[in-house]
């Protein structure tokens, strides 16, 4: 089978990056499969994940100006280069099925380029945000573009979509369920003994990391021998926000933003428990992570991700926006060991239900009925 996988970049740490590294390499690991990758705007760059030497990358060059929408008009002007090249590569390459992997200008072209090619859409955010636009759209334009984008995702072969929640929001019938592979299962967990609880992201306002800095001054007032640790990098200016109001709030000794990581997965084993705050989420990799290494996770109840991960046996769903619920179940957790192991035992236990194998057999499968119907006479 000839897989192609297109998206924006590999080069900038992100869940999608990271999704694709496992995919791309499962399937070159097998004799039948030819792996290749497209991206628009590598620049010359080295991946941040590993890959196998046996998938082919190329690099179109489309370079966006990502300080600006992707349909701002100095964006717009390279939209033709972008197809033509898209178009001349997949005819070079002849796959036998094309992924969308990020939420570029590509996907709203791609199913229009060599038609009898089979194609398939990522979604990796929750269109809950888009909810309430498309209730009350701002402006005749934003009308007009939900309703071409919905028109587009009618045209893909198949929308893969991370939980069932999710499908609600679809004006389509092709959509399949499949949640992201676990990213490592290490041997041995966390001895719940370190008194640190860690969350672990994009710095960026979706992630709620300012909510999460009043949670925990709420839990500092009653317990000052935890530590909460923040790993992810993002824009300087909105760090410095958060720093500031760290110091503001005299909390610089035991918040930490720690800075973006190679190795969250030795961080999670130095921890005793995971906090999310995002606003939103879809299905977060990061949780499952948190769940193989056997912590606990207490995150907010946010559309659509953590319930899909998170039950009463493993972790706390908290609604979203109580901050001092969110603190009561973090002292309460760190008061009790016997519940924090119970919970830690049961998460590393679910994390076992993703493991990649699981979850790739749901992806070969889709890709054979596709390629088979395809084929069909």
């Amino acid at each position: 089978m000839k897989i192609l996988f297109v998206i924006d970049q590999v080069y900038l740490h992100g869940g999608i990056e990271r999704v694709l590294s496992i995919k791309a390499n499962y399937f070159a690991a097998q004799d039948d499969n030819e792996i290749h990758i497209i991206t628009t705007e590598q620049k010359d760059n080295k991946p941040c994940y590993d890959f196998s030497t046996k998938i082919s990358f190329q690099d179109i060059g489309v370079n966006y100006n990502r300080t600006k929408s992707y349909f701002h008009p100095i964006n717009l002007l390279k939209l033709p280069k972008h197809v033509s090249k898209i178009r001349s590569a997949i005819k070079n390459i002849q796959p036998d099925v094309v992924v969308v992997c990020s939420h570029s200008t590509d996907t709203y072209f791609m199913p229009f380029v060599v038609k009898s090619v089979p194609k398939v859409k990522e979604f990796h955010f929750s269109k809950f945000i888009e909810e309430q636009p498309r209730k009350n759209p701002r402006n005749i334009l934003k009308k007009y573009f939900f309703k071409f984008t919905d028109f587009v995702e009618k045209k893909y072969d198949k929308l893969i979509i991370l939980n069932n929640n999710e499908s609600g929001y679809y004006k389509t019938d092709n959509t399949v369920v499949i949640p992201n592979p676990l990213t490592f299962y290490p041997d041995s967990v966390s001895e719940l003994k370190d008194k640190i609880v860690i969350s672990a992201g994009r710095i960026a306002p979706v992630k709620g990391f300012d909510i999460l800095i009043d949670i925990w001054e709420l839990v500092h007032q009653k317990n000052k021998d935890w530590e909460l640790h923040i790993y992810g990098d993002g824009d300087q200016g909105y760090v410095e926000m958060l720093q500031d109001k760290i110091n503001q709030k005299g909390l610089q000794h035991n918040l930490i933003l720690k800075g973006s990581t190679d190795n969250v997965k030795s961080k999670m084993l130095s921890s005793s428990i995971y906090a999310m705050s995002s606003h939103n989420e879809c299905f977060p990799l990061v949780l499952l992570e948190a769940q193989s290494c056997g912590l606990p996770i207490i995150s907010f109840d946010c559309p659509h991700g953590p319930r899909s991960i998170i039950n009463e046996e493993n972790g706390c769903l908290v609604e979203l926006y109580h901050k001092e619920e969110f603190s009561e179940k973090l002292l309460a957790l760190m008061s009790n060991p016997e519940q924090l192991k119970a919970f830690g035992a049961n998460a590393r236990e679910n994390a076992s239900n993703f493991e990649v194998k699981k979850v790739m057999d749901m992806w070969q499968d889709m890709f054979n009925s596709l390629i088979f119907k395809n084929v069909q006479p």
